[in-house]
């Protein structure tokens, strides 16, 4: 990944600062996406379609690595969403997936994961990666987890982060 290749990279914002950080990146050139999802709002005489942030404190930016400085000194900004000590990249084909899916439905809702003792899971990073497995106990961000492999089980520690849920 050099300097000059620009990806998407997830931005926390100030609360409350979403559509107003996505326009001052928009007003320095700066590519970004703010999900706006389609809500109806009753007010005592009417009913209204508003657009709220999906993602509450969170932008995405599209940047190369030397525009992140530029990105980190707007207004609202906190700072990039960071992943093993770098900031996250976004992969493009989500932002685009994300698009697509608020085009078609409104009153979208977006919740975290949440992970329950007993739940199949999928390990999406790692020696197990897409293998399947039981989660057994959550402690804070890592979870035990037994990988049932060549006749044995195996219980890992894993991090939160490198699990999906499966859908039964």
């Amino acid at each position: 990944m050099t300097a000059l290749t620009a990806h998407w990279y997830a931005i926390y914002t100030k609360p409350r600062w979403e559509k107003k950080v996505h326009a001052l990146l928009t007003e320095k050139k700066i590519q970004s996406y703010c999900p706006l999802n389609k809500v109806r709002k009753k007010w005592s005489d009417r009913m209204k379609i508003v657009e709220e942030p999906l993602f509450k404190s969170y932008v995405f930016a599209r940047v190369t690595g030397d525009e992140q400085t530029k990105v980190r000194m707007t207004a609202g900004v906190v700072n990039f969403v960071y992943w093993q000590k770098k900031p996250a990249v976004i992969p493009a084909r989500e932002i685009e997936t994300i698009k697509k899916f608020l085009n078609e439905y409104e009153h979208v809702l977006a919740e975290p994961m949440q992970l329950k003792e007993d739940a199949r899971v999928t390990i999406r990073q790692g020696l197990f990666m897409d293998k399947e497995a039981k989660v057994l106990k959550i402690e804070g961000n890592k979870v035990k987890v037994e990988i049932e492999s060549i006749g044995y089980t195996l219980i890992a520690s894993v991090d939160k982060k490198n699990l999906s849920t499966l859908i039964n």
